[in-house]
């Protein structure tokens, strides 16, 4: 079985969805369904406990097959990421979160040195830690020094869907990581999911690529897809490129046409 290990929870889909930005809660539920997700994160700072009808986003989740990872979504410094860290342990009764801080309200990337305080001091009170950060080698590897049970480094911007930026990076990631990596943010359709999966990362993280699509729900259906073939192909192991062509049918041993 090739399973996705978090810490001490198990996964046999390595997408993650999440759950903004759709046209309905109805249509966020069956698109969860036809992801075959098994996770689904959460912005804490987004639900409205208040809703007069009783009823918030988290009734919208079946959570007899979908494992709630709430996050920080919203927090630009550690103090308010560790504060909304202990609301959802609370809230979801889980000790999974996604860590985001966010350093910059325009590109939405990650404040490396709050996320690295923030999540310091998550796991030392028992957190299983996945912080969304930057694609830096160095930080994601400090944060796995610390701790983390998985890194999660950006493709491109949140929202942006533009794909892998910059794949090296990704892969250096990747190899020097002893805990999954999960590229999160900028995945904008399924090529885009199947080849940050040939990189090797270990499982992708996905929003608004499946939310703003015309069909969130068939486009939930690509991405379970994508993401299973792009983990078919890394682990058959790809073909060695070449400048030039190399013959399917090699001419050595061929019997001539006259028969000699």
């Amino acid at each position: 079985m090739d399973t996705l290990n978090i810490g001490t929870y198990a996964f046999q889909s390595r997408l993650i969805v999440g759950t903004g930005k759709y046209p309905s809660m109805d249509v966020m539920r069956a698109a969860h369904e036809a992801s075959g997700a098994e996770m689904v994160t959460v912005a804490i700072r987004r639900i409205n406990l208040d809703d007069p009808t009783g009823k918030t986003m988290l009734d919208y989740i079946d959570r007899t097959k979908l494992r709630l990872l709430p996050n920080t979504a919203g927090c630009y410094s550690a103090k308010d990421a560790i504060l909304t860290a202990h609301l959802a342990r609370e809230l979801c009764e889980t000790d999974l979160i996604k860590l985001e801080v966010i350093g910059d309200p325009d590109t939405l990337h990650p404040d490396s040195r709050e996320t690295l305080a923030a999540a310091e001091a998550l796991i030392a009170d028992g957190f299983t830690v996945l912080p969304y950060i930057g694609d830096d080698p160095v930080v994601c590897k400090q944060l796995e020094e610390l701790g983390c049970a998985a890194v999660m480094p950006l493709a491109a911007p949140i929202g942006s869907g533009l794909g892998v930026c910059n794949p090296y990076t990704i892969r250096i990631i990747k190899e020097r990581a002893k805990i999954p990596v999960i590229v999160d943010a900028g995945v904008g359709t399924a090529s885009d999911a199947a080849i940050a999966m040939e990189l090797g990362v270990d499982a992708l993280l996905m929003n608004t690529g499946i939310a703003a699509a015309k069909d969130s729900v068939l486009m939930a259906s690509a991405m379970r897809n994508a993401v299973i073939a792009g983990r078919q192909a890394f682990l058959a192991g790809r073909m060695e490129k070449r400048l030039y062509a190399n013959a399917s049918s090699p001419m050595r041993d061929l019997i001539s046409s006259t028969g000699a």
